[in-house]
């Protein structure tokens, strides 16, 4: 399954906002086949959330985003993963 970095301006959310976008995006989740929240990082000084996600398609992650309410600003595909234990 493919997987997708997405970039989402957020600006300064309270803990109380993230908190609801975080359970409107696990119930969005449950209601598509095939899409799958992994991770998210927070960049609170930026404003941006970073979040990683398994999908069919670009276009699953988008729907979710608008189903969810979610700005989803760059949507990257992941094609490879590196590690440092990749080259010890």
């Amino acid at each position: 399954m493919p997987r997708f970095l997405i970039e989402r301006n957020v600006g300064n959310q309270s803990e109380a906002e993230a908190a609801a976008a975080a359970l409107r995006a696990i119930e969005v989740v449950s209601e598509m086949e095939g899409v799958r929240w992994i991770k998210s990082y927070v960049s609170s000084p930026l404003g941006k959330i970073f979040c990683e996600y398994e999908a069919p398609s670009a276009d699953a992650i988008l729907e979710h985003a608008r189903r969810a309410g979610l700005p989803a600003d760059v949507v990257t595909e992941i094609t490879v993963e590196v590690s440092p234990d990749m080259f010890q």
